[in-house]
């Protein structure tokens, strides 16, 4: 059973909105202006939403299976909280073209065709999303849109002006089989094909939101992925309007319908998670389709994918058997409360607190200046976790009061400035913490992150002027919590109340990075870049994991910023 006690107010909260100019741009919500439609206007200015057949289905699809999805989207009222995307994943095609090089629709599973399909989907009230192919085939074996194997003319063209007249709204393209020219990088092949169907997209004459595969073929293994990932996740923006950053979802299997599939949201949410500097209006980080209610998944399970994916303003692509979710699945999909947040009109990613191996504790601004709290239990038993509203970025001011509701429970609670829930075990609690007028600027404040999904740590909580600053497992303390204050254009970061300074403000490769009294001087300013680099204002250097390393106790240093170095590559609070 999940609880909250209320504590004695005994520190206020903050009011205003915090997203450090430096580090974020503007606090203003603003939509994408680089992937657009066809006439310059916006597309999925807050995370998708819909359904998708793959992840229950597979290849198992056909028109009877997603007219079916679609009525019980609607007729579960799900359709109406936001779910209103059904899209037809991969085996929806013949196994070749037509006469004139178009895309048909398998006639046996598909007898009426795409076009009828859309128009079934939309006189419901729905938007009509559609599968493709940046290669020469599909994942499934199925004639892709890309460049043909060995060379020749592409059909990202032809294909998008097809998709237009049947009434897609919504493209999913993978990245199977994309073909590398002589003398072209993988980088280069994909980069090029995926900016070709953008391309294609706006001569399209149509209005079609553009889902990008192409960071999931490039993350290599590990959370902190590989500089070929940060490459693509660097102009998928450019392109598109979400992307796929890794790994798949677990499917269903229908030999073994109860198989535990919590370990991928686990998985998923684990690599997303320190990704939020990409996200914002009309730019999405997508860690797949939520799996929530469906078998392999406990209702606590499933709530915390629910929550995880609200938090992270993660597309919620529901991919399951629509008509067999339990009363309370649907209930839990369709919370207003939780929808609410993933589709936060600031578009702003949550960000790790602090994490200690069994709980997370994330933040999330919203665009009214309240903050959603989420705290995972990943353990296998309850746990009672708490936070206080300091950590989670909330000042004080005179008369300043606040409201916190539990957003699975529905219950408000006024006056507190801790929030303390037992979670059981894959559980995952979620409040919205409303300041009054009184209260003072938020500060982002939690954890930053980096090699090894390690944490910055001030060595044994010293605060001496020049404490050691090291690389440590995250246990979130004290000592690994940073808050960012706004310093003109760049900002300090600073810990126990000291700063995060570059020593005695040096310029050589090498100096250390320590922690000292804040003083404003050379080696305490830094700005923050999409590319996760940190950098002094004062040398140009980044901060840097000495050789690498992500053993506990190593130093960090300045060194020469690098592109996408591993080792430079830092996730900051919001």
């Amino acid at each position: 059973m999940r609880t909250l006690r209320i504590r004695a107010a005994s520190a206020a909260l903050g009011a205003a909105l915090a997203l450090t100019g430096a580090l974020a741009g503007s606090t203003a919500a603003q939509a994408s202006t680089t992937a657009t439609s066809g006439d310059g206007a916006p597309l999925a200015v807050t995370p998708p939403m819909g359904w998708n057949d793959w992840a229950h289905y597979q290849c198992g699809v056909s028109e009877a299976v997603v007219k079916a999805n679609a009525q019980a989207l609607v007729s579960s009222g799900l359709a109406a909280k936001g779910y209103n995307t059904v899209t037809v994943d991969d085996c929806w095609l013949a196994s070749s073209r037509d006469a004139g090089g178009n895309l048909v629709a398998n006639p046996t599973l598909f007898p009426d065709g795409m076009a009828a399909l859309g128009s079934y989907l939309h006189g419901l009230g729905l938007k009509f999303g559609i599968y493709e192919d940046a290669g020469s085939q599909t994942c499934g074996g199925y004639p892709g849109s890309g460049v043909p194997n060995g060379g020749g003319a592409d059909h990202f063209a032809q294909d998008a002006k097809l998709f237009a007249s049947w009434g897609v709204d919504y493209l999913k393209l993978d990245g199977c089989n994309v073909y590398q020219a002589k003398g072209q990088t993988q980088l280069q092949a994909y980069q090029a094909a995926y900016a070709a169907e953008n391309a294609a997209l706006k001569a399209s004459g149509r209005d079609i939101v553009f889902s990008e595969s192409a960071p999931a073929y490039f993350q290599g293994s590990g959370e902190g992925g590989t500089p070929d990932w940060y490459t693509v996740l660097g102009w998928t923006g450019q392109y598109g309007q979400l992307w796929r950053e890794g790994w798949d979802i677990a499917t269903y299997d229908a030999s073994n319908p109860t198989a535990d599939r919590f370990y991928s949201v686990l998985n998923n949410y684990g690599y997303d998670r320190w990704l939020g500097r990409y996200a914002s209006p009309g730019d999405w980080n997508d860690p797949d389709f939520l799996i929530a209610g469906d078998s392999g998944m406990t209702p606590d399970e499933s709530r915390s994918q629910i929550a995880l994916w609200a938090m992270l303003s993660a597309p919620m692509i529901l991919s399951s058997d629509v008509s067999s979710l339990s009363a309370q699945s649907v209930a839990d999909l369709g919370n207003s409360d939780v929808v609410a947040v993933d589709q936060d009109p600031l578009g702003k990613q949550g960000a790790v607190v602090s994490s200690d191996g069994t709980t997370d504790i994330l933040a999330k601004p919203l665009a009214n200046g309240d903050r959603a709290v989420a705290l995972l239990n990943r353990g296998s038993t309850a746990e009672t976790v708490s936070t206080t509203t300091a950590d989670v970025g909330f000042t004080g001011g005179s008369g300043c009061t606040w409201s916190v509701k539990d957003l699975w429970a529905g219950t408000t609670t006024t006056s507190t400035d801790t929030l303390t829930a037992t979670i059981p075990s894959h559980g995952t609690a979620i409040f919205r913490v409303s300041p009054s007028s009184g209260c003072g600027a938020t500060v982002p404040t939690g954890q930053i992150v980096g090699n090894g999904s390690k944490c910055v740590d001030d060595s044994g909580s010293g605060t001496a002027d020049g404490n050691p600053v090291i690389l440590y497992t995250c246990t979130g303390n004290a000592n690994q919590r940073w808050q960012l204050d706004t310093a003109g254009a760049d900002v300090t970061v600073r810990a126990l109340g000291k700063c995060l300074s570059v020593q005695g403000g040096g310029t050589a490769d090498g100096t250390a990075v320590v922690l000292a009294t804040c003083t404003g001087a050379a080696g305490q300013l830094w700005s923050y870049g999409q590319n996760g680099n940190l950098v002094d204002t004062h040398s140009g250097l980044c901060l840097d994991v000495y050789g690498g390393g992500t053993a506990d106790a190593t130093k960090l240093d300045a060194w020469p910023c690098g592109s996408n170095q591993l080792n430079q590559i830092w996730s900051l609070p919001v």
